[in-house]
């Protein structure tokens, strides 16, 4: 399907040993750029950070999973804010909608750190798009440096390409953010199952959006990537 760059992101079943992900940078180099885990209430966090960048993880993603009201608080989630803002790399929140709040609050104390939010925050995994929890999405963008991945069409929604109901959602973010703070992703390997395919996902925003030009294509499906994990 054209594609020859790729951001890889860390499995969360490897947990922290990334050398996986990281051989295959290093045999592929200026193929793969990636994110990363980390413990960020690890005491050697700093030196950590340091480890996995110098190898060119460009971002680190946080799962919210059961700990996400805590984030705001939490002395070691400010030092990863922090540094990420100081060492140009970017904090990458996994979350669901109920999450929000919280990352819009690490955004408040920390805007100067670039956010990527992954999957539209799984905004419409319930299997219908939520008006309140876009509006809380849509308001992230007020923190210029906060990025949305417009990615994991085979989960939201109807969950079924060729993912047209997805389409205002997708207004809605752009409208908010512009084109040059979205990104598509692929979210696989789950987008290959169940009768998914990769073809389907890219072709949503190639071929089937009648409002994006051609610059905005350009910005969804590499400037913005290209920007942040490999420039």
């Amino acid at each position: 399907v054209g594609v020859d760059r790729i951001v890889l992101i860390q499995m969360s079943f490897y947990e922290y040993d990334h050398s996986y992900m990281l051989r295959a940078m290093r045999e592929h180099p200026g193929t793969f750029s990636g994110v990363g885990l980390i413990d960020y209430r690890a005491p050697q966090l700093s030196d950590r950070i340091g480890e996995l960048t110098a190898s060119g993880i460009r971002g680190f993603r946080l799962h919210s999973m059961a700990d996400s009201d805590t984030w705001v608080d939490d002395a070691g989630m400010h030092r990863l804010w922090r540094q990420a803002a100081e060492d140009g790399y970017a904090i990458c929140p996994l979350i669901n909608p109920t999450d929000i709040p919280h990352v819009d609050a690490l955004c408040e104390k920390f805007p100067d750190t670039t956010v990527v939010v992954d999957h539209f925050a799984r905004i419409g995994v319930s299997g219908t798009i939520e008006k309140d929890p876009l509006v809380g999405l849509c308001g992230l963008a007020r923190f210029p440096n906060t990025h949305v991945k417009t990615s994991a069409f085979y989960a939201l929604g109807k969950k079924t390409a060729p993912y047209d109901d997805l389409i205002p959602m997708v207004r809605r973010v752009l409208d908010s953010f512009g084109p040059e703070r979205l990104m598509w992703g692929s979210d696989c390997p789950y987008q290959v199952q169940n009768g998914q395919t990769y073809e389907s996902s890219l072709a949503l925003i190639r071929d089937r959006i009648d409002f994006l030009s051609d610059s905005d294509r350009q910005w969804l499906l590499r400037g913005t990537a290209e920007k942040i994990f490999f420039a």
